[in-house]
């Protein structure tokens, strides 16, 4: 008898048996949550840049934080819960090009208003792409749900180490 998880481990690799471990798939989503990770991680790094540009007192960039932080942490378990019940596939490419146009905002944002819109945007993506990538990890996992978990993870931490890194 065929549960859910086996049909949806068959529409990840029709050719590889029920069990299978798609490590493919688990690279690729590790690679894409390593992309998402350093974009994010790019905002926090530059806090001093917009301080010292849009002469910004502390408690701005604090609100600069706690806009980003509600958006890509409180939203998450809401899209989460939305997407238990309606898995939206194409939300991946939606949250990265959220997390896109907020970095592009962010280079031309010509007031504090807008760095707070781009932070939203950037805490939106981040809301939109963890939820569905988690769910892709899991069904490729094979049964091996801590490994794919961890793979997954392995990609975000090395995104958010190295995005800092991308500044001159």
């Amino acid at each position: 008898m065929l549960n859910a998880m086996s049909i949806e481990s068959t529409a990840v690799h029709p050719s590889q048996p029920e069990n299978s471990t798609a490590f493919k798939v688990l690279g690729a989503i590790s690679v894409a949550h390593m992309m998402n990770d350093m974009i994010q991680s790019i905002l926090l790094a530059i806090y001093p840049m917009l301080k010292d540009d849009f002469s910004l007192s502390f408690a701005q960039i604090g609100l600069i934080t706690l806009v980003y932080q509600i958006t890509a942490s409180l939203l998450q378990p809401l899209i989460g819960h939305y997407t238990d019940k309606h898995p939206q596939p194409y939300s991946l490419t939606i949250g990265m090009g959220s997390t896109l146009l907020g970095l592009l905002l962010l280079s031309v944002a010509p007031s504090f208003p807008f760095l707070l819109l781009a932070a939203i945007l950037v805490g939106a993506g981040s809301s939109v792409f963890h939820p569905e990538s988690s769910r892709i990890a899991r069904m490729a996992s094979g049964g091996k749900h801590g490994l794919a978990q961890s793979l997954f993870q392995v990609g975000g931490n090395v995104g958010s180490a190295l995005g800092p890194c991308l500044l001159r």
